[in-house]
């Protein structure tokens, strides 16, 4: 038994009551937990100090519980344009498919989060089969990947590299990934709205930036703002999306963001507020970097490795 005072909330928030936490089947741990606020932990276990720390305590408590999990379905959408010289070499583009639902009767639509970064996808798929069927398709292949379950603990990307990855990982050669690219966020109002956050590109790959920094300026003159990617950001986006699973596995990501605003999560995230023109920029600039990617001589190199 142990007992965190200081991430009761954080843990009860995520793991609770109706929270509809989610995991990959066969892939839950053996080990089952239970989570109690300090009052009831002081109530089974006389001898909790009052220091606030975090302490592990030995008890016999017999507890009674019903397991009320049950088994879900859903699916990864994928599509891919196989290379011209290098087909064995993949350029991953990703965006999340799922959103919240419907809760108490709203429907939470989505449209920032992330039907911006799907429908991004489907318009950098459609430009780079236009140009293979003009006889200029890219040298490596092009997987368009929209993934499920990002919003109960990514579980699409994580069920793609962890148990079925369609293209080795071993091959693959960056992700990029769109997770809300449609609106800005309030905290740049005074600022320039042509923007976008990047979260990830120098993680492990110094090539992989100078070459995202390199397209911006020949092709958009986006502001590319890396405020998100600090290591001690408290937000921890570069493992909230999808492009953490590729990049625990070693594999360059960057991931594209606007920031969040006051319609996240929420029912008001409407298609009325998308701002198409910076959409379609946004969208522009990874085209742009997936196209760099793809037709380089050269594979990028990873000179930095998670630990």
């Amino acid at each position: 038994m142990f007992y965190y005072p200081e991430i009761y909330a954080m843990a009860a928030a995520r793991f609770g009551g109706s929270s509809g936490r989610m995991v990959l089947a066969g892939n839950a741990d053996d080990m089952l937990y239970f989570i109690v606020n300090d009052k009831i932990g002081k109530a089974l276990v006389n001898d909790i100090a009052t220091n606030d720390k975090a302490q592990s305590l030995s008890s016999n408590i017999a507890i009674d519980y019903k397991n009320n999990s049950k088994q879900l379905a859903s699916e990864n959408v994928a599509a891919i344009i196989h290379g011209s010289e290098k087909p064995d070499e993949y350029i991953i583009i990703s965006a999340h498919l799922d959103h919240e639902g419907i809760k108490d009767g709203e429907i939470y639509n989505g449209a920032d989060d992330d039907g911006s970064g799907t429908v991004a996808v489907l318009e950098i798929a459609e430009a780079f089969a236009k140009a293979k069927a003009e006889g200029h398709g890219p040298k490596r292949s092009i997987v368009f990947l929209n993934v499920t379950g990002e919003e109960k603990g990514l579980l699409g990307s994580q069920y793609y590299t962890d148990i079925d990855p369609i293209f080795p990982l071993a091959n693959t050669v960056a992700d990029l990934n769109i997770d809300m690219i449609g609106r800005t966020d309030p905290n740049r109002e005074k600022k320039n709205r042509n923007y976008v956050y990047l979260i990830g590109s120098d993680k492990l790959s110094s090539e992989l930036h100078n070459i995202s920094e390199m397209v911006n300026t020949k092709y958009m003159n986006i502001d590319l703002d890396y405020t998100f990617n600090a290591e001690n950001d408290p937000n921890r986006f570069y493992y909230r999306s999808d492009h953490y699973n590729f990049a625990k596995n070693n594999i360059p990501v960057i991931f594209y963001f606007n920031g969040t605003h006051d319609d996240y999560h929420q029912p008001s995230d409407t298609p009325d507020k998308i701002q198409y023109d910076l959409l379609e920029n946004r969208t522009r600039l990874v085209f742009y970097t997936a196209w760099e990617l793809a037709n380089r001589d050269a594979k990028i190199v990873v000179d930095k490795v998670v630990e």
